[in-house]
Order: structure tokens, then C-alpha cells, then sequence
């Protein structure tokens, strides 16, 4: 048997020699691996920006209501074993080896599985032996080919914000891309989503009425009363249950309003008798989730802004942050982005004195090289570049003072890069 280390690299060689398959393929492995055994209610969630927040809220709230709950979410920001918990509880070395040998096996026999499809039926082979009562599944990319959207009959799908994300991929309006994330929704199954852009709105209703699934829309007449706390968000929210609900987030980034929303309408939605407007308030103050605008050591925050609608909610939240001093950015992203379209936001928004630019731990990362010739465009911000992310971040913290605050954005890779290395650091 593979130790975990061994099973890591193996998956992280998979691209190498194996790509996407098809969802009858992926159907024909999932019935093979669980078949019926599976008994959890299910969650499937799409969208562009905020899946794992929405995830992260549910799963909360699902627990506070006295329920377990499995996630299986991507990407991750420093083991893979993220991608697969129960309660909150990432899946153990030993597990995940154990999953990983008996989808090997299986792979060895047929069509090999793609990196995705590979840790989403180790997923579900892990469900399918602990049976939790919820599964919440989150969708790697799109979702009408997704992996994940070979589960026959989830109870609700969730669909978030749509933007421009992955266009090679799912098509270059928004209208396209909300086309593939449609792709979810099963006949007579609910559906929440974000009523945000009218584009994206006009295409998931049609689809909703084509496969007759019930569509509950969230929009900013849901969502009232917003008021930023030194460290946390309480806002009303109208649901069709409860009326006016007044929640309370800790978190100072606006844009988790729009995802706790969602979280709380699919909650409503699945009609579980222990789900109540107590368990919901508790499952949403007490809801963590990384990346998202963490203060991980005072006055360093890290989001995970890693498109231009992701840029935009950052900068918005950015904006009312009360900062005394200076602000300083730490920037980072991966080449398959719209990062011109990223910097000129950042430019823009005229929020902060000095950027740190780097290179990521990744083939995918955007050259220095290409990000001087963008950044070498503006001339509102002093700019500095550098191949390794914590000599980009020794740097910021040398020109720190007190009352400055230091931003961390751009990239997921980045995020888990700088967790990493912060956590080292302590540890040293």
C-alpha cells in the first residue's frame, strides 16, 4: 500500500497521462465504488466565485442543527487532504491512501481517471463508509460535465455568482458560462442562486423552467441592514420562512453576505426538522472558512481574489476597512487569468501605496516578466518584484508601521503559499 505521500504525488502526476472523461464513464465508476450504499441527502454547488464560502456556511449550519456532514470542495490551499472531510475533520493520511488504492486499482483496470474525477470518487468512497447524513458537494470547474454532476438526484443545488472565469473552457459571455453551471439543476430538484447579473438571471430561470426544478433567487432586496463591526458583519435577511432574520458573520468581507444568503435559503430548503432559526444564526456566527479576507496575524489579511469579480469584492471590502496608515498588497496570479483586467482594477480603486509582485509555486504563475510589462503601465503605485513570495512579503513587513495593514491577494496558490510559510515561521 502507498503511504499518503505517495498517493499525493501520483495524483499530482495524473495530468501528465490521463485527461477528462465522460460523465457516463464517471457514473460507471461511482456505481462500482458506492452503488446504492450512499444514504446522505445531498448539496451540490456551482458558480464562479464563492462555492467554498456557500459550502463552508451550509456545512456549519448543518452541524450546528445536529447533523454531519461530508465536503468535498476544490481546490485546496495546502494538503489535498482539505478536499475531503467529515465535520470538518480533513480526511486522515491513512484514509485517503486507503481511498486512493482502491480507485487505483479500479483505474488500473479501465479508463484512468483525471485528477478531478480521481479525488472525487475517493470522496465518495469515503462517504460511502462513513454515511454521513449530508454530502455537500462543490464542483471542480463549470458543472453540466462536471464530475460531480454525475449524482443523479441531489436534494438542492446551489449556484453562486457568475463571472468571467475559465473561458477557454466555458465560453466567453456570461450568458455561456451560466449555461455550463446550469447544467446541475435535475428535473423537479430546487435550485438557489444568486440573482445578480441579469444575464446570468435570464438563464438559469429558463433553465429552471425547462427541467421544472423550483428556483428560489437572492438578490440585494434579500439581503438588508448591512453593517461592518470592527471584526464581523450583521446584516437582515429576508428568507420566505423566517421573514427578517438578523445574522451575524465573523468575517469583515462584504461579499460573504451574498454567500451566507445562500447558505441559509438552501438550508431553508431542505425542510430538516432540526434546522431552526437558532441552529442557523449559531452555524453562521460560528463558520470559518480560509482564505477569504482571514486575518491570519494582526493587521495581515489573505483573500482569495483570484478573478475580476473576486478582485472587485475585495476592494469593495477593502474600501471600509478604517485603515489609519498605509496599505500594502501583496499580488500574485496565475497566467490562465484575466490579471490585466485584475491590475487595472487594483490601480484603479487608488486603495494602496506600495505592491509587492511575485512569482507562485506553480507552472501556471504569471512570468515577473509579464507582470512588469502591466504593472509598468501605471505609475500611481510603487511596484517591487520577486521571484519568492516571502522575500515579497519580508519586504512589505520591512516598510510596516503602525496602523498600516498588509493584503495578501490574488491567487489561491498564493494564499496557500503564504499559510505555509507563516506557519513555519511560527513554528520556528
Amino acid at each position: 500500500m502507498k503511504t499518503y505521500k505517495e498517493a499525493e504525488q501520483y495524483i499530482l502526476d495524473i495530468p501528465k497521462f490521463a485527461g477528462k472523461h465522460t460523465l457516463e464513464d464517471t457514473k460507471r465508476l461511482l456505481e462500482q465504488i458506492s452503488g446504492s450504499k450512499i444514504r446522505s441527502r445531498i448539496v451540490h454547488v456551482a458558480g464562479t466565485n464563492g462555492k467554498g464560502s456557500v459550502c463552508a456556511y451550509l456545512r456549519s449550519i448543518l452541524m450546528e442543527s445536529g447533523y454531519s456532514v461530508g465536503m468535498f470542495i476544490s481546490p485546496h490551499l495546502e494538503s489535498m487532504r482539505e478536499r475531503i472531510s467529515i465535520n470538518c475533520e480533513m480526511i486522515s493520511e491513512e484514509e485517503f491512501a486507503g481511498c486512493f488504492e482502491k480507485i487505483k486499482k479500479m483505474a488500473d483496470e479501465k479508463d484512468h481517471p483525471s485528477f478531478f474525477e480521481f479525488l472525487f470518487l475517493m470522496a465518495m468512497d469515503y462517504f460511502a463508509g462513513k454515511q454521513p447524513q449530508y454530502i455537500i458537494l462543490e464542483t471542480g470547474l463549470g458543472g453540466r460535465l462536471d464530475a460531480t454532476n454525475s449524482i443523479e438526484k441531489p436534494d438542492v443545488c446551489i449556484i453562486t455568482e457568475i463571472g468571467y472565469d475559465h473561458m477557454e473552457y466555458l465560453g466567453n459571455s456570461i450568458s455561456e458560462i451560466a449555461a455550463e453551471k446550469a447544467g446541475i439543476m435535475k428535473p423537479g430538484v430546487p435550485v438557489v442562486f444568486m440573482d445578480k447579473r441579469p444575464e446570468s438571471t435570464e438563464v438559469l430561470t429558463e433553465y429552471a423552467k425547462k427541467v421544472k426544478s423550483p428556483a428560489i433567487k437572492i438578490g440585494k432586496d434579500n439581503i438588508l441592514n448591512v453593517n461592518i463591526n470592527n471584526k464581523s458583519i450583521d446584516f437582515s435577511f429576508h428568507t420566505g420562512y423566517y421573514n427578517y432574520v438578523s445574522l451575524l458573520l465573523d468575517t469583515v468581507a462584504l461579499y460573504q453576505t451574498e454567500n451566507a444568503a445562500l447558505a441559509v435559503a438552501a438550508a431553508e430548503v431542505l425542510k430538516d426538522k432540526g434546522i431552526t432559526e437558532a441552529s442557523i444564526r449559531k452555524g453562521l456566527r460560528l463558520a470559518k472558512w480560509q482564505g477569504r479576507m482571514e486575518e491570519v496575524m494582526p493587521d495581515i489579511y489573505l483573500d482569495g481574489a483570484h478573478n475580476e469579480d473576486g478582485i472587485e469584492a475585495f476592494l469593495h471590502t477593502v474600501q471600509r476597512d478604517g485603515c489609519k496608515g498605509k496599505r500594502f498588497l501583496l499580488f500574485g496570479v496565475v497566467r490562465d487569468k484575466r490579471y490585466d483586467g485584475m491590475i487595472w482594477q487594483i490601480i484603479q480603486s487608488g486603495l494602496f501605496n506600495q505592491a509587492a509582485i511575485t512569482l507562485l509555486e506553480t507552472d501556471r504563475s504569471a512570468s515577473i516578466e509579464e507582470l512588469k510589462t502591466i504593472w509598468a503601465q501605471y505609475t500611481e503605485i510603487i511596484c517591487s518584484f520577486h521571484v519568492d513570495a516571502g522575500e515579497a512579503y519580508e519586504h512589505l513587513l520591512s516598510l510596516k508601521e503602525d496602523g498600516d495593514l498588509i493584503y495578501i491577494a490574488g491567487s489561491i496558490y498564493l494564499i496557500g503559499q503564504m499559510k505555509s510559510l507563516m506557519r513555519r515561521k511560527q513554528n520556528d
